[in-house]
């Protein structure tokens, strides 16, 4: 994949990972954010998840170039816990969520810049979930031009994985 501009991947810590179900990205785990983006981490975290759930330590951060896309999967109970938040950044994105046992079951979401998606209970388990192709994106009758579009992850821990709990997860989901 060329490089692309973002003042983003001048942060300690980019990588670009090879993930099968992720194309055309780069994407970190960040700890350390500025008072005015904790604030709204905050406003994320305290929409998204209930006063008992702990979360991961660190947040994901997935930067996918305009000709990138995700394909349909379930994040790994292994790794993430029963609620993932996605705060939606620069470009709007078709997102589809398909059922893994009734595939005629399935619906899409405009994801606008700035919107918060939130993945919990059946969305969370029961529906693989994917952002469109370029090429791919219309929400109903209307095209979706697909830009550059980062998304930032606050996922809950995984299942008896508490925070005095030995072990931890990988990274990322």
């Amino acid at each position: 994949m060329p490089p692309f501009p973002c003042s983003l991947w001048e942060l300690p810590g980019l990588t670009k990972l090879s993930v099968q179900a992720i194309h055309g990205f780069r994407e970190t785990e960040k700890s350390r954010w500025s008072e005015a983006s904790r604030a709204i981490l905050q406003r994320v975290q305290a929409a998204a998840f209930g006063p008992g759930q702990t979360l991961l330590s660190s947040v994901h951060v997935l930067d996918l170039e305009a000709r990138g896309y995700i394909k349909p999967h379930v994040d790994s109970i292994k790794f993430c816990g029963a609620t993932i938040a996605g705060l939606s950044l620069l470009s709007p994105s078709v997102m589809r969520l398909v059922h893994t046992q009734e595939p005629g079951e399935w619906l899409e979401l405009l994801l606008e810049p700035g919107s918060l998606y939130i993945l919990r209970g059946s969305a969370r388990y029961d529906f693989s979930h994917e952002i469109l192709r370029d090429e791919e994106s219309f929400f109903g009758e209307r095209r979706i031009p697909r830009g550059r579009r980062i998304s930032v992850i606050c996922r809950s821990l995984p299942e008896g994985m508490g925070p005095g709990e030995s072990g931890q997860p990988p990274a990322a989901c």
